[in-house]
């Protein structure tokens, strides 16, 4: 499983680098490199101490992100959200590089904006050893309600750690229009909610009572 977790994280970000690269026109690019840098460092880290401390939920996370038992809303959505991903690192490196219309002065910002969200995700996986990747009910592994730890503050961390990397990501790269991109994508999250929470509500006993007592989803006192 280590050596699958190697393989498609350098995959995975190596796919991101073609993109962003071909899109600039150059290598020199130096807000791109510490981009990819940080990120599979961050990656292999979190998947490892993974590997170490619950290799089933990581096994989980290893799946693609489109599945037989997913619910159907959710392989729609999920494909818009990773096509729109391709798109918005096309724009920025346009954006920051090819055709400079941004200059960006907050890329230290955007590094320990990665950062945390990095750590959101890996606290909120530790608390739940059910944080899978795509909207389904986990009955193999005996899924069930997650009420400590972030969950207690929210009832979606996961997705309000990735919100930091959607704002960080963007100020690291030197685009002030991908940072705007953005929020197109955070809306999306945002519908993806309510379509996690329907399967929840039906699968899980005891998600209605925690929902009552939790009542936000995704940012604390907003929403």
């Amino acid at each position: 499983m280590v050596v699958r977790l190697i393989v498609q994280t350098l995959v995975w970000f190596g796919g991101m680098g073609v993109l962003l690269f071909l899109s600039a026109g150059t290598l020199n690019w130096p807000g791109a490199w510490i981009f990819l840098a940080e990120m599979v460092g961050l990656s292999l880290v979190a998947g490892l101490l993974l590997a170490r401390h619950d290799p089933a939920l990581l096994k989980e996370r290893l799946s693609p992100l489109v599945q037989k038992d997913q619910v159907a809303a959710d392989k729609v959505l999920m494909s818009l959200i990773l096509l729109l991903i391709g798109v918005w690192l096309v724009f920025m490196a346009l954006d920051a590089v090819r055709f400079g219309w941004s200059s960006v002065w907050a890329q230290a910002l955007g590094a320990l904006s990665i950062l945390l969200s990095v750590c959101i995700g890996y606290r909120t996986m530790r608390e739940n050893s059910f944080a899978g990747p795509v909207v389904k009910i986990q009955m193999d592994r005996g899924q069930m309600v997650i009420t400590t730890g972030p969950y207690s503050y929210v009832r979606h961390p996961m997705y309000f750690g990735g919100l930091f990397f959607f704002i960080g990501t963007p100020l690291l790269l030197g685009s002030w229009w991908g940072l705007a991109f953005a929020l197109v994508i955070t809306v999306l999250l945002c519908i993806r909610i309510p379509i996690e929470e329907k399967a929840l509500r039906a699968g899980l006993e005891g998600y209605d009572d925690y929902a009552a007592r939790v009542r936000y989803r995704l940012i604390p006192l907003i929403w």
